[in-house]
Formats: C-alpha cells, structure tokens, sequence
C-alpha cells in the first residue's frame, strides 16, 4: 500500500500539522487503525502534563510499625495482617 502525507487538523489548538507518509507506514507497522488527532506539540504537552499530574497526586500513605525494629514508619499500600512490614533500613537488610 503507498502511503501518502495527509493534512489533518489538531484536536486541541485547530492547527493543521502533516501525517507524513513514513508515519503512516510505522503506524501501520505497528497495528495502529486511528490516524493522530493531536500534532506534535500538543502530544507532547500532553505527556508532560501526564507526568506532572502523576507525581503531583499525592499517595496515601498509612502509618505501621517495622515488624523488626519497631519504628514507625509510613507505607504506600495498605498493610495486611498476615505480612510483616518493614521501615526502609529493615527492607533493604531483608532484600
């Protein structure tokens, strides 16, 4: 199949950006069926603000008690009961 480049229009700005030929052949490699709605710079500023938003987001954290030293500490997962949980010092002698 010959590809061609094709003109389409951002879904964000409504700037006009080129699919080039050789984009539509990697896409077509790789299984992809949906042309891109967004050009460059507006894929990219969204993958920045992905970034930005993941680490922004704060964890919950929950308070627990080393189960070797006794120290208490904070967890990013909720503890079982059935598992030992340890402070960062006790983990990384248990690796």
């Amino acid at each position: 199949m010959a590809f061609q480049d094709k003109t389409l229009q951002c879904v964000d700005c409504g700037a006009e950006f080129v699919f080039t030929a050789g984009e539509q052949e990697f896409y077509a490699s790789k299984g992809f069926t949906n042309e891109p709605r967004r050009c460059g710079s507006c894929r990219s500023a969204r993958k920045q603000q992905g970034r930005d938003g993941e680490q922004s987001r704060a964890r919950e954290m929950y308070d627990v008690v080393c189960a070797d030293c006794g120290a208490p500490t904070q967890v990013p997962f909720k503890p079982r009961e059935d598992r030992p949980v340890y402070c960062r010092d006790c983990f990384q002698r248990h690796k």
